[in-house]
């Protein structure tokens, strides 16, 4: 049997893979050797950078429907109310946090699969593979038999105990903490402001020496909480490598109420246990995110501390971020090297997300700074650049920002930018007030010049001051006329902006310099002549 590409792994990593390969042509296949998916809510937080990931992918508002808002979190030390943290979101930014359960983004994520007339094959695992210049060869097993699947790529989202980064021999450094925690889906009948995570904690000098986490999640009163497992639960350490769900013990409704008679803010009591368990955590990352035509991505590439709720978030935008690049190397379209920037743009992401969310668990979020919208915007991912890859021009890196107040012709309200956007790249030429007939030239050679180097894969639109005189122009224009444009983008001395399919910023020069423009979409698509 053949696909393009194969995903291992039926989870939302995988499943965001085989969206944005569907979505733009690529046949693909996504096995998981469950029978069923699982029922846990075990990620539940969503940052505002994966919401703007959801919106592209057409399915947002199904998540904001399944989701509660996250509008902060209350900290209580010793029974003591010490603090409280308000997520306010930067205005410059179109979502807040929020949380749903991991079975009900994954659910989402599959009905949008299917709709493109893909589903998951259940009950298949991988258990080998070979590749060569040409493809990759893999072995599955299930109830039926083995069967060999011959694709040109294969994807490993497969979690922490990866099959396909064990059989691509890469290695996967790191530690796991010496605490255990159990985990409870539960409702309680207490009166904390809804919408708000719960940390209570015991300290002796200092010390933290009991803990209780309590993550809203969507109905009345239900939260998962997290907290230190009792001693007649601890599980045994199952060799390799110790993250996730572990053990047989599972936690009852006393082991929880237990723990909240001691650290609860008010007294309360458990009801409606839904799912629990034993949880280990390790921090650890692997030495490349692939090699040759076999690539890992979320807890296959990297496991960590969920302190702030950075794990599916980061192994989302991984398949976000090889997708396309996988899809335009398929296709024929690629440029050499293309595929090696996904390895270079987000292996040191996973590093930077390891590290702090290591520090986080011990420290606390935001210890390490005191400035409120720095550490916002980095818990919501809004943060990560590509300042140092092959294939981001200079003055470029970061991801683009959204624009409001937007119009143009035949639309009778107002638009924001990131609607424009579409699975493949965009450019956007800025016209500025003094643009008159004579300059629309001069934004057309640009966009003809765009065009070719991207071989036809590529949208542009001309972004037009207020005052701009483009009347004359065959390119789709976009009035800035609240100038929100302006404002987000550093038009002063820039006036095209190539955008990635995965939302972040290419290149940013000006609109003259052709030759710029297309030596930076030559890394995306190759060199002229080649299809």
């Amino acid at each position: 049997m053949k696909t393009d590409v194969l995903i291992a792994g039926g989870g939302p990593v995988g499943l965001t893979a085989a969206i944005e390969l569907t979505r733009r042509g690529i046949d693909c296949r996504i096995v998981d050797p469950l029978a069923q998916p699982p029922q846990y809510a075990k990620a539940v937080g969503v940052q505002p950078r994966t919401l703007e990931v959801f919106e592209s992918m057409g399915i947002l508002t199904r998540i904001l429907d399944a989701a509660i808002q996250m509008r902060g979190q209350i900290i209580y030390v010793n029974g003591e109310n010490v603090g409280q943290i308000d997520f306010t979101i930067p205005s410059d930014v179109p979502f807040g946090f929020i949380a749903i359960p991991q079975y009900a983004a994954e659910r989402i994520l599959r009905d949008e699969l299917a709709l493109r007339g893909v589903h998951v094959e259940r009950g298949l695992r991988i258990t080998g593979f070979d590749q060569d210049a040409d493809g990759v060869r893999a072995t599955l097993a299930g109830d039926g038999g083995e069967q060999t699947v011959q694709a040109s790529y294969l994807i490993g989202a497969d979690g922490a105990h990866s099959t396909v980064r064990k059989a691509l021999g890469l290695t996967f450094e790191g530690a796991a903490f010496e605490e255990q925690y159990m985990l409870g889906d539960v409702e309680v009948d207490w009166s904390m402001p809804r919408g708000y995570g719960i940390r209570a904690m015991h300290q002796t000098d200092g010390a933290t020496d009991d803990l209780l986490v309590c993550i809203p999640l969507p109905g009345r009163g239900r939260y998962r909480m997290s907290m230190l497992v009792p001693p007649e639960l601890a599980a045994e350490s199952s060799g390799g490598v110790a993250h996730g769900f572990e053990g047989d013990r599972t936690p009852e409704l006393r082991h929880i109420q237990a723990v909240l008679d001691r650290l609860s803010p008010e007294p309360t009591t458990a009801r409606n246990l839904r799912w629990s368990s034993v949880f280990r955590i390790s921090h650890r990352i692997v030495d490349a995110y692939g090699r040759g035509r076999v690539f890992v991505a979320g807890d296959a590439a990297h496991i960590h501390p969920p302190t702030g709720a950075q794990g599916m978030n980061t192994g989302i935008q991984d398949a976000h971020n090889l997708s396309w690049k996988l899809a335009l190397a398929v296709s024929g379209r690629a440029a050499p090297g293309l595929l090696d920037s996904y390895d270079a743009e987000r292996r040191p992401v996973g590093e930077e997300v390891v590290g702090r969310t290591v520090r986080s668990a011990r420290e606390g979020i935001g210890s390490d700074s005191n400035d409120i919208d720095f550490i916002i915007r980095r818990e919501a991912q809004l943060l990560i650049d590509y300042f140092d890859s092959p294939i981001v021009a200079a003055n470029a890196g970061r991801r683009a920002p959204d624009a409001t107040g937007l119009t143009r012709d035949a639309v009778t309200g107002s638009l924001r930018l990131f609607t424009l956007f579409g699975p493949s790249h965009t450019v956007l030429l800025y016209a500025a007030e003094d643009t008159g007939p004579a300059d629309v030239e001069t934004f057309e050679a640009a966009a003809e010049t765009a065009v070719a180097a991207a071989k036809g894969d590529v949208t542009v639109y001309l972004i037009a001051a207020p005052g701009a005189a483009v009347a004359t122009t065959v390119l789709p224009v976009i009035r800035d006329a609240g100038s929100a444009f302006a404002a987000a983008y550093p038009t002063a001395d820039r006036t095209a902006f190539v955008i990635r399919p995965d939302g972040y910023l290419g290149f940013a020069g000006a609109h003259t310099d052709t030759d710029g423009l297309a030596a930076h979409l030559r890394t995306i698509f190759g060199p002229e002549g080649r299809a």
